[in-house]
């Protein structure tokens, strides 16, 4: 059956709009519609571009755009001129008339003459002023938040957290395309000979500064790739690769994985096993669990189980001081992968980061009854917030006694990043990874 067929931009305002009105993932759905409507090669990559473009910079965007807007307008409409304005503003290589004409089109295709000649008009109304000025914005941290389209609250809490320069270059840092990295399964090849098999697939490969075992993809999706078809290399980012290394693993040890999916961080202990030992990972839905399965069946790891349960009623299934190792990969609001999914900061608000804590010291408290004397409990996010992560680990530390800081084992080029000596704050601006918290507690003997 063949493939309803669009073009980039109205498959672009399409995703823009289930984005905005279901509030789902940006990146989930992009792979969804590149499969739905057959869209390939240079044309997925426009797709991308210009989508994840127009949501990174939506609150810009809107500031461009408020003095050529002199009544509201429908959601969609707002949404066809921040596509066609980011293209104006942002892109080089496609020229305003073929812009004006998409957007008319699709104005047309959509409304009526008189929506499709109000777009027109607006943005045509640019090309001849130009842009208001962001200098305009008196507030530092109003025109930063206008510049880098944060949420003003979120400016005002990173900048209280951790000074107005580190707010800055983190929003900054935010507005950057990630780059892809990879793990290579180092119990069946290596680094070079991964990099040499995807140089040979026509892909652009750099060995990682920061991990030993990971790459970075210059050109090319390595999830297309013959190597991690092979299982010879797992898609994982960097700041996410260290939490391994943290557990400081040794061989035969039962290792429990509390928040597992989709398995990057499973299979990477399992890798780091070598063979011996066990890996237990548990995640709330069904569906994961078989992903991770079925990423350690592709990767030749055979000593990972998994289940489809709260890590908060653990305890239930697992008898008590049975692991030697355990990993929290929390949930949390997210903060740290903005590059990756630039929709989070749009609706995730404070209240959220009080809740998630709350959820965090559940985990972790029941972690603790599971984890043997003298071993090693793990506590990461994917997010910058203090209080989900400094503010969190403390505060269990306060509330278990039997628990203590423990020197937190990390890559060498990270030895300088980390504080306190048990605690890890990894900034999307400091090596070009996700931001990312990792801390490491011992139970006491």
């Amino acid at each position: 059956m063949s493939k309803e067929k669009k073009n980039v931009r109205e498959a672009a305002l399409e995703l823009l709009e289930a984005v905005e009105k279901n509030q789902s993932y940006s990146n989930l759905l992009l792979n969804h519609f590149i499969e739905k409507y057959g869209i390939r090669g240079p044309d997925a990559g426009l797709l991308t571009e210009i989508t994840y473009g127009t949501l990174q910079r939506k609150q810009t965007l809107d500031f461009f755009l408020a003095p050529f807007l002199q009544k509201k307008v429908e959601p969609w409409v707002r949404n066809l001129l921040r596509l066609s304005l980011y293209q104006m503003v942002y892109l080089d290589k496609i020229p305003d008339r073929a812009i004006l004409f998409e957007a008319v089109e699709l104005a047309k295709k959509r409304g009526h003459r008189g929506i499709s000649g109000m777009v027109n008009g607006v943005l045509r109304s640019v090309q001849r002023r130009g842009l208001p000025s962001l200098k305009e914005i008196q507030d530092p941290l109003e025109r930063l938040s206008v510049a880098t389209s944060h949420p003003r609250w979120l400016v005002e809490r990173w900048a209280e957290q951790y000074g107005y320069k580190t707010a800055k270059e983190m929003c900054e840092a935010n507005l950057a395309a990630p780059v892809q990295t990879a793990r290579v399964n180092m119990n069946r090849t290596t680094v070079e000979e991964v990099a040499k098999m995807l140089g040979q697939e026509g892909f652009k490969i750099q060995p990682s500064p920061v991990v030993p075992e990971a790459i970075r993809s210059l050109k090319g999706n390595l999830a297309r790739s013959a190597a991690f078809r092979e299982g010879l290399i797992t898609i994982q980012d960097e700041s996410s690769m260290c939490t391994a290394y943290a557990l400081d693993i040794q061989k035969g040890q039962h290792i429990l994985d509390c928040c597992a999916a989709p398995g990057g961080k499973t299979t990477h202990i399992a890798e780091k096993l070598q063979g011996t030992g066990s890996v237990t990972a548990l995640d709330l839905h069904e569906h994961k669990i078989k992903l991770i399965l079925d990423n350690a069946k592709r990767l030749g790891l055979s000593r990972v189980e998994a289940f489809a349960m709260d890590s908060r009623k653990a305890g239930s299934r697992f008898a008590k001081e049975s692991f030697d190792r355990i990993l929290v990969d929390a949930p949390c609001s997210g903060f740290g992968v903005l590059k990756r999914k630039p929709d989070i900061k749009y609706v995730k608000s404070l209240k959220d980061i009080h809740a998630l804590q709350q959820v965090q010291l559940s985990i972790l408290s029941e972690a603790a009854g599971l984890l043997k004397p003298n071993g090693i409990l793990v506590f990461s996010t994917c997010t910058v917030d203090h209080e989900e992560n400094a503010g969190t680990i403390e505060t269990f530390l306060a509330h278990h006694p039997d628990f203590e800081p423990c020197a937190l084992q990390v890559p060498e080029a990270l030895h300088s990043y980390v504080a306190d000596y048990y605690r890890l704050q990894i900034f999307p601006q400091d090596f070009g990874g996700d931001g990312f918290f990792i801390s490491s507690i011992r139970k006491k003997a």
